[in-house]
C-alpha cells in the first residue's frame, strides 16, 4: 500500500509573501497610453524585454494593455525593440599569462614559403597585349 502524504508538511515549507501592487494601481492610471514613455519604461527591462506579471504585479487585463502599448510605442520608435548590452565572455584579457599577441612563445623559426619567381605559371611567356596608346606594328604589304 502507498503511504499517504500529509498536506501539512507542504504547507509548512511554502512562504506567504505579500502580493505585489501594480504601478498602475499606485499611480491610479485608468488608461495605458502608448505615448506615455515614462510609464512604459517601468514595465521594460534593461534589455528592452516586457517584464512578467509576477515581477510587475499587474493583473491579466493590465498586462495585456501594457504589452499592446509597448508594442505600439516600439512601432512608433518611442521605445527600442532591443538594447545592446556588451558582456565580456571567457577570461578577462588582462589576466592572460601568454602575453600580448606579438609574443608567440618558442615556436622556433618557420620555413620560408617558396618565392613567387619559382612558380611554374610565371615561367610561361604571355604574349604582350598592345595598349591603345601604342602605335600599331607595321605589316609588310604583299603585292599580288
Amino acid at each position: 500500500m502507498k503511504a499517504k502524504r500529509t498536506p501539512s508538511k507542504s504547507r509548512e515549507n511554502t512562504r506567504r509573501t505579500k502580493k505585489k501592487v501594480s504601478v498602475l494601481v499606485q499611480d491610479r492610471v485608468e488608461y495605458v497610453d502608448w505615448k506615455d514613455v515614462n510609464l512604459l519604461r517601468r514595465f521594460v527591462s534593461d534589455r528592452a524585454k516586457i517584464r512578467a506579471r509576477r515581477v510587475t504585479g499587474n493583473n491579466n487585463q493590465q498586462q495585456r494593455q501594457i504589452a499592446v502599448a509597448i508594442k505600439n510605442a516600439r512601432e512608433m520608435a518611442l521605445l527600442p525593440y532591443t538594447s545592446r548590452v556588451t558582456t565580456q565572455r571567457g577570461r578577462p584579457r588582462g589576466d592572460d599569462e601568454r602575453g600580448d599577441r606579438g609574443d608567440r612563445g618558442d615556436r622556433g623559426d618557420r620555413p620560408r614559403r617558396r618565392e613567387e619567381s619559382t612558380s611554374e605559371f610565371q615561367s610561361l611567356e604571355t604574349p604582350a597585349t598592345p595598349t591603345p596608346d601604342a602605335p600599331a606594328p607595321e605589316t609588310a604589304e604583299v603585292e599580288a
